[in-house]
């Protein structure tokens, strides 16, 4: 087989029940591409068959202990053979357009880069208003999400990766560190991600959540206690709806 061109890499905590619709489809759509790849599951200490579905949907699987997506992610590269890297979360769909687009990007000198974002259904009005003014300030500013994030390995590893200080907001450090080196690309296509956090949690604790950011700033994106939208498990067990 030829070296890998680029690697995808999924971090993965207990994704058992959403790994095979993502792995399949992200196989089917590398294999669109026509461009060899590698495809990296970084199981997070998972409790349940998150392993065993990704070595089945033919990933490889790199184990660790982290609870946290940065460190999570910064494994994922570490463990890469390819000198491009494409980040997906496990409850996202990537287009084949969106792989290919992001790899000629870096063809043309891209230091890295990321895709507008859509959610498979909506969550409570608050996360509504919440992820619209989110976006509009994302694209603004140019800036990837985390759930699907591209990067020359080169740059990225010059950059230090994703800064493990945080524990969310990871994707905005990493988006402005690589500004800084080169050109930074945002896709006008759409990665879909899955809304089951905005739906496990009311409206309520959205508003909590936020007003205690409002009141404790940003330093508690760098504590895990602080964050359990992102760290507590809750979430749907169904399958993106594209």
């Amino acid at each position: 087989m030829s070296a890998p061109e680029y690697s995808i890499i999924v971090p993965a905590w207990n994704e058992e029940a959403v790994l095979p619709q993502t792995l399949a489809q992200l196989r089917a759509a590398a294999d669109g591409v026509g461009r060899a790849y590698e495809l990296i599951v970084v199981d997070d200490d998972s409790s349940d068959r998150t392993a065993e579905v990704s070595r089945a949907a033919g990933a490889r699987v790199v184990q660790v202990k982290k609870r946290q997506i940065a460190a999570v992610r910064n494994a994922g590269a570490q463990a890469c053979n390819a000198p491009y890297i494409i980040f997906c979360d496990a409850d996202t769909f990537v287009p084949e357009t969106v792989i290919r687009n992001a790899l000629l990007e870096m063809d043309e000198g891209a230091v890295g880069g990321g895709s507008r974002v859509a959610f498979d259904s909506r969550g409570s009005w608050l996360a509504e208003v919440f992820f619209a003014v989110f976006k509009v300030y994302w694209y603004m500013k140019k800036l990837a999400a985390g759930c699907f994030f591209f990067a020359r390995r080169s740059d990225f590893e010059a950059v230090g990766g994703f800064d493990e200080t945080w524990y969310a907001s990871e994707e905005y450090w990493l988006s402005i560190a690589l500004k800084k080196r080169g050109r930074f690309a945002l896709l006008h296509e759409e990665v879909i991600s899955s809304a089951r956090k905005q739906r496990a949690n009311s409206a309520l604790k959205l508003l909590f959540l936020l007003a205690r950011f409002f009141i404790g700033g940003r330093n508690m994106l760098q504590k895990r206690e602080q964050l359990p939208l992102w760290y507590d498990g809750a979430r749907e067990g169904k399958r993106v709806d594209v």
